[in-house]
């Protein structure tokens, strides 16, 4: 089967159908095989995977992801992309192309129905403006997920693997971490798409924990007082903390702080996650306490 990852395929196939690119889905379409292999060797697929594809665009990854994989079950919101789908990837007998908006999916059940509930393999060229959301979706659902590989806005991608004391650091960074292990598979300049878009982009790949490491009494609280740390950088854990919707008081904080063998003089960027979860539970504890 050709590749459509070249100028020239891609072109052909976008003038065939006349097909017109949507600034507002974030439509900006692979034109490099080498970045397609990255993405397929940072997602680790193998014969016996079955993998969800968010937006897959003219096919082009999905072709070759196809090529390896049991089966791939592609979801893409464009109706106008549906028909242009069928021509380039009917040769694919283990593709299954979903005309949905994957936010609106319920993950779960898309697995259950189109896969057998099997463990499965995230791989999506995504709108910058969705990303965080699709992540986390993926993240915290109750499926079995073992890699999850994006190209997304640099950016975000420095900041879902940044370490603490770092610019990017912050809840996105604790939130993916607790859930994975981020790698940068590849750098992705923006000529490398068309139509080109206005910023470069990354390749990560997010190894899902077998286990999650950190042993949390409420998770929904983990993260709320992880957002609370980030929400005025410029301040300390102390008054980030005792500023927020958290219920204690300045000087219920500061005791919290001790418990936690925290100095309350350091900012929330400062914090590893095991510092996050031991300050959320001894947080649990007061609050229970009250």
């Amino acid at each position: 089967m050709e590749k459509l990852s070249t100028y020239r395929n891609t072109k052909d196939v976008v003038d065939k159908y006349k097909f017109k690119f949507s600034k507002s889905l974030g439509q900006n379409f692979l034109i490099n095989s080498n970045i397609i292999d990255e993405i397929i060797n940072g997602a680790r697929i193998t014969e016996d995977d079955y993998v969800v594809e968010i937006g897959p665009g003219i096919g082009t990854l999905t072709k070759e992801m196809a090529n390896i994989a049991k089966k791939v079950v592609a979801v893409e919101i464009d109706k106008k992309l549906i028909p242009i789908l069928k021509d380039t990837l009917s040769e694919c007998d283990n593709v299954e192309v979903v005309n949905q908006d994957i936010l609106k999916v319920d993950i779960k059940e898309l697995v259950n129905e189109k896969l057998d509930g099997r463990p499965i393999k995230l791989v999506a060229n995504l709108p910058y403006y969705i990303t965080t959301p699709i992540v986390m979706k993926f993240l915290e659902e109750d499926i079995v997920v073992s890699d999850i590989v994006v190209m997304v806005q640099k950016e975000v991608a420095d900041r879902m693997s940044a370490d603490p004391c770092t610019k990017a650091y912050g809840s996105l960074s604790v939130a993916v971490q607790y859930y994975s292990e981020p790698h940068i598979i590849a750098k992705v300049p923006k000529s490398m798409f068309i139509p080109q878009p206005n910023v470069d982009s990354t390749v990560i790949a997010l190894r899902a924990h077998e286990e999650i490491k950190h042993d949390l009494k409420d998770k929904e609280l983990f993260f709320k007082v992880v957002k609370a740390a980030f929400s005025k950088r410029r301040k300390t854990i102390l008054n980030a903390i005792s500023s927020y919707d958290i219920e204690l008081s300045k000087e219920e904080v500061n005791q919290v702080l001790e418990d936690a063998s925290i100095d309350a003089k350091r900012r929330g960027e400062t914090l590893s996650i095991d510092e996050f979860a031991n300050l959320a539970n001894k947080v649990y504890d007061k609050l229970e306490n009250k």
